[in-house]
């Protein structure tokens, strides 16, 4: 999955970002202090940072031009309410990919970093064209291995087509309906409890062991892996 780094003091802007990120597929990790996230961005991985510029501390500038020195590709967008002329030239020219100023709609953020992840994204290669992932769940379609945190899970036939099923759709509400045609190539039958016993034979299976809860259920809808 995506990670996406915020850089934002004001508490109710970075649970919003945080929450919609995550709603849309993506990991997000809020941080309140330009020099609280310099620590962070330069030692975790991050597919892409929003940083906010009126911080305490660093701002999102000098933020910025710090990161570039460590990580000259990452996408950064910066998130703010200094909306001038000169004010985004200052944010372009050190170092930003983009600029959107406050307050925003949430369907242009998302478009905007959607296109900013394209733009960064490297060639496709043979090595990573067969890999499904989410979060730390990980099915290579080659050799038919699947982990979770590089810990081998052993599935059945029908459970692993259960799961590839899941991580072609993640954040897709999937119905009993759906899942029976494309797993089963059946139509459903309401009378049968089997999709939900091996639902349940994965689940066991792919969260023995972890903390957090990858398949949840939709009571009287169907599954989601989120």
């Amino acid at each position: 999955m995506l990670r996406i780094g915020i850089a934002e003091d004001d508490i109710k802007i970075a649970a919003l970002l945080k929450s919609a990120l995550e709603e849309n597929g993506y990991t997000a990790v809020a941080i309140a202090s330009g020099e609280a996230a310099l620590q962070v961005f330069e030692q975790e991985k991050f597919d892409l940072l929003i940083l906010d510029v009126m911080m305490p501390g660093i701002n999102g500038h000098q933020l910025c031009q710090k990161i570039r020195v460590s990580n000259p590709n990452i996408p950064i967008l910066i998130l703010t309410a200094l909306g001038t002329v000169d004010d985004k030239v200052t944010g372009l020219e050190a170092g930003a990919d983009d600029y959107l100023v406050k307050p925003f709609h949430l369907k242009e953020l998302l478009a905007r970093i959607s296109a900013l992840l394209r733009r960064h994204q490297p060639q496709n290669t043979k090595e990573n064209l067969h890999l499904l992932c989410y979060e730390d769940l990980c099915m290579d379609t080659y050799s038919k291995e699947v982990k979770r945190a590089n810990v081998p899970i052993n599935l059945s036939a029908k459970e692993y087509v259960l799961l590839e099923l899941f991580l072609r759709n993640p954040n897709r509400l999937l119905s009993r309906q759906f899942i029976a045609e494309q797993a089963w190539d059946i139509n459903f039958d309401t009378g049968t409890n089997v999709i939900d016993v091996y639902v349940n034979f994965l689940r066991k299976k792919i969260e023995k062991g972890f903390e957090r809860k990858l398949i949840h259920t939709k009571i009287n809808m169907g599954y989601i892996l989120k």
